[in-house]
């Protein structure tokens, strides 16, 4: 387990982190989301030792690791950009750490194979980082990390700079491949999409700050504040003042409303809905959903809605919100009345 307490860390008169308590689990992907900016990266850098927190403890396994360096530490770590030995072939770049821990050559060889077939690298392993793809050099360091063993294994944003198809595939596969692992495996996220597909343990972050952890589920479905509603939503979350609502009776002593974008419907599920009229801002068509900007009295909002949708800017359109769809949050932005997420 690994478990932050009560850790900060200013640098240069500004805080990077602030009052940061969580414990990790093994047997779980902790994800740590946020945006950019949100301390996501200052975090991972305070667990693998690269940096010292100004206040507070770090604990792996109940032992003080406070200011003990990454080289004294058993720790990998995967960057989101491609991180290997050049002049390595793929086979050397996997064995690395076994070689510097001094593993017999018949088990690094052992541990090598495992590793390719998990990671699909057995046919590339006599090639150089040079003759490969962005995909399959991210999985020679996926692998890398995983031969290692390490007690903990942190990436951050791993996936960021690979394209659609690959973040894809590898989205897919990174469950199973630490399903097996007796490390605490912390990955760093901006998307919500990533956390929910990854599921496990989330932590949200806002501004140097640990605004909501636990289940990813829970997370997405009952967030405590306004800050982890709109870190869940992509696309961003819309939001329009209680007392500016269809219906503002329904939602007495709430400050701000919100809703998320597949929310948003062209036509009723019920037979008393929050009615809006609308004036549509502009539309996107990705595949075969349609993002659509509305102006809602005065407040700008996306609909995602299924199919392909030709609405001119300008255009008066009609949308329903279900009453049970709609977050509310009090003037301090924390969650009132809470609620479970219809589907």
């Amino acid at each position: 387990m690994l478990e932050l307490r009560d850790v900060s860390r200013r640098v240069s008169g500004v805080d990077h982190l602030s009052g940061i308590s969580i414990r990790l689990e093994r047997g779980a992907l902790n994800v740590l989301l946020g945006p950019t900016r949100a301390g996501k990266t200052s975090l991972i850098r305070l667990m693998a030792g690269l940096d010292r927190p100004s206040a507070g403890s770090v604990l792996f396994d109940g032992q003080d690791v406070t200011g003990r360096p990454v080289s004294k530490r058993n720790v990998a770590m995967v960057y989101q950009q491609f991180v290997n030995y050049p002049g390595w072939t793929v086979r050397e770049n996997i064995a690395s750490p076994l070689k510097v821990r001094g593993t017999a050559p018949a088990e690094i060889e052992r541990e090598v194979k495992r590793a390719a077939d998990l990671l699909r690298l057995r046919e590339l392993l006599d090639r150089r980082p040079a003759e490969l793809s962005g995909g399959q050099q991210q999985r020679v360091a996926i692998a890398r990390a995983l031969v290692k063993k390490a007690g903990l294994i942190l990436l951050d944003e791993p996936l960021a700079n690979l394209d659609y198809k690959l973040r894809e595939d590898l989205r897919a596969e990174l469950p199973r491949l630490f399903a097996d692992s007796a490390a605490v495996v912390v990955y760093a996220t901006t998307e919500p999409a990533e956390a929910l597909l990854l599921d496990g343990v989330t932590v949200a972050m806002h501004e140097g700050k640990v605004v909501q952890a636990g289940p990813t589920q829970s997370l997405y479905r009952e967030p405590q504040d306004l800050a982890t509603a709109r870190i869940f939503s992509d696309p961003p979350i819309n939001t329009i003042p209680a007392a500016a609502a269809a219906n503002p009776a329904r939602f007495a002593g709430a400050t701000t409303l919100a809703v998320r974008a597949h929310h948003i419907r062209l036509q009723p599920r019920s037979a008393s809905p929050d009615v809006y009229v609308t004036q549509v801002e502009s539309i996107e068509i990705n595949g075969s959903e349609s993002f659509v900007r509305l102006d809602v009295r005065g407040q700008h909002w996306v609909m995602l809605a299924r199919g392909i949708h030709a609405f001119a800017p300008g255009t008066s359109l009609t949308v329903y919100v279900e009453p049970e769809d709609v977050m509310q949050f009090d003037a301090a932005g924390q969650a009132i009345r809470p609620r479970r997420e219809a589907a």
